[in-house]
């Protein structure tokens, strides 16, 4: 069998996924294994070199056939080194992870940020698939990006391109703090952490909301409430969709994508949520940045990391 493949992995704080790819994007196996961080870095490393030989001796193909080895690590990075500043769910400090790495597959390991890695993977075999310019958008605790411009990822010159979540979109009267010390990041509002800080606010400040008789508010809840027609919790996802749609206008006149995908936890709110965006989108674009431009779903759920990751290999 002579077919090439490519493995990617994903590293999480709890667990490591790992998967092979084909040269096409199709993710054709995958394995989980636990992470061990409080092992330390050295034993993490040894983890990851052998959950990506394991899926390989598990599967039809034979080691020979491996292009490389692309990993998604969240972190702070010297991306073309292949260095982890600091990752802080991981417990790494300045970790040369591509070069142990290197030196234990004797294969070529790509190392990226963990959002540029899922955002390559719904451009490679994704919701991008065949689109040559997209922006990606994960809505979860925070928000998450990803820039793929002519086929690849836009690092910028310190690695910090496609920060999504810190624009500061949110007016200084409406802003508050974000995790990262600025305010008014469109994290602030968008997330999901950002959608049951507003939720928790409005039942403090004695909003009629059926969120009030509801214990440990999740974004979820507050999506489900403001389809059943709360108008507090639908004042909180509008916001959300607002400051969503609005950075998406600003972005439009940058870069210029064809195609925003979104992902993460929040996207699950489905067209409820993507008509508000969309909305706002074409109100604030220009019509030449806004034009054919779609805002789409993401589909490749949680294997993006992992295929993104393999998608290094390919697409570097």
């Amino acid at each position: 069998m002579s077919e090439k493949i490519v493995v990617g992995v994903d590293i999480g704080g709890t667990s490591i996924k790992v998967g092979i790819c084909n040269i096409e994007g199709a993710l054709l196996q995958t394995y989980e294994g636990p992470t061990e961080v409080e092992k330390g870095s050295d034993i993490v490393c040894e983890n990851i070199a052998a959950y990506a030989r394991l899926i390989v001796d598990q599967s039809p193909y034979e080691w020979d056939q491996v292009e490389g080895v692309g990993i998604g690590i969240a972190g702070f990075l010297d991306i073309p080194r292949g260095y982890v500043h600091k990752s802080v769910n991981l417990f790494f400090e300045n970790v040369p992870l591509k070069d142990i790495l290197e030196a234990k597959l004797n294969k070529k390991v790509l190392v990226n940020n963990d959002a540029n890695v899922a955002a390559l993977g719904e451009a490679w075999a994704g919701a991008g698939r065949g689109i040559s310019d997209c922006v990606c958008y994960t809505l979860g605790t925070g928000v998450g990006g990803g820039v793929i411009i002519s086929g690849k990822i836009v690092e910028g010159f310190r690695g910090m391109a496609g920060e999504l979540g810190h624009m500061t979109i949110v007016p200084d009267l409406e802003a508050i703090q974000c995790n990262c010390g600025n305010k008014g990041c469109l994290e602030t509002v968008s997330s999901a952490t950002g959608i049951i800080r507003m939720a928790n606010d409005a039942v403090e400040r004695g909003d009629r909301t059926s969120l009030s008789f509801v214990e440990n508010i999740t974004a979820k809840d507050v999506i489900d409430a403001a389809k059943a027609g709360d108008e507090a919790a639908a004042r909180i996802v509008n916001r959300a969709a607002f400051y969503l749609g609005k950075s998406m206008a600003a972005v439009a006149v940058v870069l210029n994508p064809q195609r925003f995908i979104i992902g993460g936890g929040v996207s699950k709110a489905g067209e409820f949520l993507f008509e508000q965006i969309r909305e706002v989108f074409r109100k604030t674009a220009p019509d030449m940045a806004q034009e054919g431009v779609e805002i789409v779903p993401a589909i490749l759920g949680n294997d993006a990391g992992v295929v993104g990751a393999a998608g290094l290999i390919i697409r570097s």
